[in-house]
């Protein structure tokens, strides 16, 4: 693996801490599902993690009315605690458990309680600051890839022991 070097406001994902640090962000973050954006913020917060692309949570009111649907299932972050899902839903399309949330989050990450991260390759379109958000590769992590952050980034296969 040869990592990435920054260029000029960009961040690497391998300068990002282990156990990940909460960074909130004024950015404008967007979520587009069934042509409809279904959600908007400026007061997201990233979660930083070592070799993974941030992920970004938003506060449930960033959500329109009725676009979280609970789901079942859940599964366990050895960081942040136990997940719960939602489908995301609009009159046009659903996105199975394509969001999660931390009810009842670890102490260390009691700032994300409630607030909703969505895979971004389970919907239409993500945009931070209007820029169209690359999922990261793999289906089981959520990071959002801007022209902001290099990697390499965990997810792509081969990677999944770093």
């Amino acid at each position: 693996m040869e990592r990435t070097p920054p260029g000029p406001g960009q961040e690497s994902v391998w300068d990002y801490p282990r156990p990940p640090r909460i960074d909130p962000t004024d950015a404008v973050v967007e979520v587009e599902l069934g042509g409809l954006v279904v959600a908007r913020t400026t007061r997201s917060v990233r979660v930083l993690e070592t070799s993974h692309p941030p992920t970004y949570y938003l506060p449930p009111d960033a959500f329109e009315p009725g676009v979280l649907r609970p789901t079942r299932g859940s599964s366990v972050c050895e960081w942040k605690g136990v997940a719960a899902y939602f489908d995301l839903v609009t009159p046009t399309r659903t996105a199975e458990r394509a969001g999660w949330t931390y009810p009842d989050p670890t102490a260390a990450f009691t700032r994300i309680a409630g607030y909703v991260a969505v895979m971004p390759g389970l919907v239409d379109e993500c945009r931070v600051d209007g820029e169209r958000v690359q999922p990261q590769e793999g289906g089981f992590y959520g990071g959002w890839i801007t022209s902001r952050v290099v990697g390499p980034f965990k997810g792509s296969p081969g990677t999944w022991g770093w």
